[in-house]
């Protein structure tokens, strides 16, 4: 399956499935989407991208090892629980911020950061399985 036409429209396909992968990722819980299906989306994407131009130019791709990934989005998803215990409310109750960019109001929220928290997780641990796999490989 690796032919000449895959490895050529892989890496747009990684890049377009990536960028859908932060839309769905954004739409998060007032549309269907959100952390987990975003995370499954992108780590797709970086299988595509492993099964065309092979494990090394994932991982050069990627920078971090995947499990960094994951650990960083475990971290940011305990962090957006925790925020609401020092804020004194119930444990992962939603709080939001209000700053000004730009002269533009953004709403920020600890319901964001969970969910950003679990596409990195999903994307760190789906990706490091994948590209173990792809590693056992022998060709």
């Amino acid at each position: 399956m690796n032919t000449l036409i895959f490895r050529t429209a892989a890496p747009f396909l990684t890049a377009l499935m990536l960028l859908f992968s932060v839309f769905v990722l954004l739409r998060g819980h007032n549309e269907p989407g959100g952390g987990f299906i975003g995370g499954l989306i992108a780590a797709s994407a970086l299988a595509i991208y492993g099964i065309a131009c092979g494990v090394t130019a994932v991982r050069r791709a990627i920078v971090v090892h995947p499990l960094s990934i994951a650990g960083f989005g475990l971290a940011a998803a305990t962090i957006a629980g925790m925020v609401s215990v020092f804020a004194g409310v119930p444990f992962m109750t939603g709080l939001w911020i209000y700053p000004r960019l730009f002269g533009i109001e953004v709403p920020l929220s600890t319901v964001m950061l969970f969910d950003t928290g679990v596409y990195l997780v999903v994307v760190g641990a789906i990706t490091s399985i994948a590209l173990a796999l792809e590693e056992g490989e022998v060709d």
